[in-house]
């Protein structure tokens, strides 16, 4: 894994089946496939520092243009104090 994405916390209990880093249009993120209490998601994560001029609202809207989030899908933001956001999609229990 790149530097950029070294110290990513992982919240106990989550089991990643799948990661990669990739580029998202102008960013570098790591998507995710993961588990976690009996909920498998997917997750593309992104610098803080290299969104900060997004507005929640406008990084939802360019993570539903991906061909990765069914079009049927809740999206939910998290910002961690550690540098990253989750931005989590495509939630199946």
């Amino acid at each position: 894994m790149s530097k950029k994405f070294e110290n990513l916390p992982v919240e106990e209990g989550t089991r990643i089946s799948f990661r990669t880093e990739a580029n998202f249009g102008k960013y570098e993120v790591l998507y995710e496939m993961w588990t976690w209490e009996g909920i498998s998601a997917e997750s593309i994560i992104f610098a803080n520092d290299d969104i900060s001029d997004l507005s929640d609202e406008e990084l939802e809207r360019e993570v539903r243009k991906s061909p990765l989030v069914k079009k049927e899908s809740a999206v939910t933001i998290k910002h961690l104090d550690a540098g990253f956001t989750f931005v989590n999609f495509n939630f199946e229990i």
